[in-house]
């Protein structure tokens, strides 16, 4: 399958170098494949996430895990967590972006990040541009645009944000929401990896996270409640391997999902894990 990113890795040129090969492919939005891109997003900004699920918290705070980036295990849709008065919850908050372009093919792709070996949480794990919510930022697209211009160079002008999806319960309560944006003119996306945090940059077809091929599955009980983590192997046009997975895999599910308006064709099997009423930064779903 054709992409036009080539595997980016932080070991081959320096910080301030851009190091992307772009395939040959118009940028002129009147294309129709550009109108496709155009539909998309309109279809996209009708989406209304859905409530949480009602269940008893105290207010609280948490800790952000993985110095403020967003990667875990484990991670579930908040309405499959059991959560009452939603206004009382303020854990910590976060933003993924999903940056959405069209392949030479035709398909719909999405942007991944290998997080750098170097890393002492979670190194080397495929995970989507993103990170903790800082001061100055106006809201989660704010958020996960920044991240992904001081992860990856992504040019914040570049990318026009359709929606947001109901936010995500990483494992140790962080809350993570994802961004889903446009790429239009994928040939001004230069990548510019920041390689403290980011090893290599790459491409995949968001339909695969809908499919039942590549795919493998864990089941795991945890408190009685059994829940399935999904596991995608991809193989990119240079024959490179990535594993993806955990909270990525999930919130990349639930994306394919909205955008193709079709539920997988496999069990996602999310558990009704309830939050814990005393919640730190070694707290977790139970």
């Amino acid at each position: 399958m054709n992409s036009i990113l080539r595997t980016i890795t932080t070991s081959l040129l320096p910080r301030t170098v851009s190091v992307t090969k772009v395939m040959d492919s118009s940028s002129n939005v009147t294309t129709s494949g550009s109108q496709r891109l155009l539909a998309l997003a309109q279809h996209l900004r009708l989406y209304k996430p859905p409530p949480p699920f009602p269940e008893d918290v105290l207010e609280q705070s948490i800790e952000e895990e993985s110095g403020g980036k967003v990667v875990s295990q484990l991670g579930f849709p908040e309405s499959a967590t059991m959560i009452q008065n939603p206004e009382k919850f303020s854990p910590k908050k976060a933003a993924v972006l999903i940056c959405l372009f069209e392949g030479d093919d035709g398909d719909l792709r999405v942007i991944l990040t290998k997080r750098s070996s170097k890393l002492s949480t979670h190194s080397g794990e495929v995970s989507l541009p993103g990170g903790k919510a800082e001061e100055g930022d106006k809201d989660d697209a704010d958020t996960a645009k920044r991240e992904a211009e001081e992860e990856i160079g992504l040019d914040p002008e570049l990318v026009n944000v359709v929606t947001v999806l109901e936010p995500f319960l990483s494992k140790h309560l962080l809350r993570v929401v994802p961004v889903i944006g446009i790429l239009h003119d994928k040939k001004a996306f230069k990548p510019v990896l920041n390689p403290a945090e980011v090893e290599s940059v790459f491409d995949a077809p968001l339909e695969m996270f809908l499919k039942d091929e590549n795919r493998s599955q864990e089941e795991r009980e945890w408190m009685g409640e059994k829940y399935l983590i999904h596991f995608f192997d991809y193989i990119d046009i240079e024959q490179k391997n990535y594993l993806i997975w955990g909270l990525t895999a999930g919130i990349l599910i639930r994306a394919a999902s909205i955008v193709y308006k079709r539920p997988p064709a496999f069990v996602e099997q999310n558990p009704k894990f309830k939050v814990p009423q005393v919640v730190s930064k070694d707290s977790s779903m139970t």
